[in-house]
């Protein structure tokens, strides 16, 4: 397996290294065009995200320092940056990135996030024509780990962020999110990811309340939500069945009688509401409503501690399974590179049973023989066809081969005319 991976991610690297190193859209054609024709490499797929730069090639041995010294030149890096490099080579290059498409070396252990960007990097290098046969098996093969990881494991089902295990919660309260609003406050990172995962989860409607409205109406339009500053608050709670809330706001947003007002007007119905910030945006006394279902971040790290848990036993499990296929991968190699010598064998043979094939048939029509000439062509075509694997033979027993000898007698199959002798 002539793999090789070389680059940093946040196991190496700090966040100061990593950012400057990134290949985005605008350079990344150009990267994968100048390091794909550095000479004794034959392909390769460039994986950039916020928390790693790989370079997975099919190269020659000779062809890695050309790479490492292509990689500080593109980026112009300092010394700092050779500090930072990882290389992982063959069957460890391999292991590496099926654990990289199974969120095993993610940051958020066995986030699904990676598995998509891989893929994107790869029909990236497929349109550039950089990804050949060699590496089509490579990652294909990889997905296909990932996805067997994710179906036979529970490694994504627990929560591990603050943002899912907000909505987890909200799942114990509301089974479906299709006839049901939810009102959310802030537009910071935590909330985008909230409403990605209430999108996902298919919610009825979306509300978004900040304080700079263009930031929410841009947060809003991505998730087919609605926009609305934080004067309107009082108001939407009455519609909300959903809260959740996350800004940097000194005060409370939502004050107990604003909670008392909306449940008045709701008739009782439940609401769930999560407090992510510090400090509170849900006035504390909110939690004494019985039709409030409140939860702070305090409360969210229990989930999260057993999402985590739950994901390490997980985990053990997915390793089990990547050197599973580790081993099926590598087998397929394996047989991948027998077939040239397979296609020289058979062509020889063509070529030597067409050779006397003429000569018998000359024979047959001299002589009228058919007997003879039969002979003469099995005769003939298996002195040709073990000539040279007779000579060698010799040689072995006269240098004492007996690695030569044995490989003969296995391919050959004399192991097993003994075996059935016996």
């Amino acid at each position: 397996m002539p793999f090789f991976i070389l680059g940093i991610n946040h196991n190496t690297a700090p966040v100061d290294i990593r950012e400057r190193i990134v290949f985005d859209e605008t350079v990344l054609p150009d990267a994968l065009n100048e390091s794909g024709s550095l000479p004794g490499v034959n392909e390769n797929v460039i994986v950039s995200t916020c928390n790693r730069t790989e370079i997975v090639c099919d190269l020659d041995i000779e062809a890695e320092t050309g790479l490492v010294e292509w990689l500080h030149n593109f980026h112009g890096m300092d010394d700092r940056l050779a500090e930072c490099l990882f290389q992982a080579r063959d069957e460890a290059a391999a292991r590496h990135l099926f654990r990289v498409a199974c969120g095993l070396d993610s940051v958020i252990l066995g986030e699904p996030q990676i598995t998509g960007q891989l893929k994107d990097a790869f029909r990236h290098a497929q349109g550039h024509g950089r990804a050949g046969p060699r590496l089509t098996r490579l990652f294909q093969h990889a997905f296909s780990v990932a996805k067997k990881v994710r179906t036979d494991t529970t490694i994504g089902s627990s929560p591990v962020s603050v943002a899912y295990a907000a909505v987890s919660l909200a799942r114990q309260i509301f089974s479906r999110f299709d006839k049901h609003t939810a009102l959310l406050v802030g537009a910071g990172e935590t909330i985008e990811l909230v409403a990605r995962h209430l999108h996902g989860h298919g919610i009825g409607r979306l509300f978004i309340a900040n304080r700079s409205l263009p930031r929410a109406r841009a947060l809003a339009a991505e998730f087919g939500g609605f926009a609305l500053p934080l004067s309107e608050l009082p108001g939407t709670l009455p519609e909300a069945d959903i809260i959740i809330s996350s800004t940097a706001s000194p005060d409370p947003l939502i004050t107990a009688a604003d909670m008392k007002r909306a449940l008045e007007l709701r008739k009782r119905k439940p609401i769930f509401a999560c407090d992510i910030a510090v400090p509170r945006d849900i006035e504390p006394e909110v939690a004494n409503f019985e039709d409030v279902y409140l939860y702070t971040v305090d409360d969210l790290q229990g989930v999260i501690n057993d999402g985590l848990q739950s994901r390490k036993a997980a985990a053990d499990e997915a390793e089990r399974i990547i050197e599973f296929e580790l081993e099926r991968f590598r087998n397929a190699e394996r047989v991948l590179d027998a077939v040239p010598i397979i296609k020289s064998i058979r062509g020889r043979g063509e070529d030597l049973k067409q050779e006397v094939l003429e000569q018998a048939m000359r024979r047959l029509a001299n002589s009228g023989d058919p007997e003879a000439a039969l002979r003469f062509l099995a005769s003939t075509l298996m002195n040709k066809m073990l000539h040279k694997p007779s000579e060698r033979l010799r040689q072995a027993g006269e240098e004492s081969d007996e690695a030569i000898m044995l490989s003969a007698r296995e391919l050959f199959g004399l192991n097993d005319d003994k075996k059935n002798r016996s």
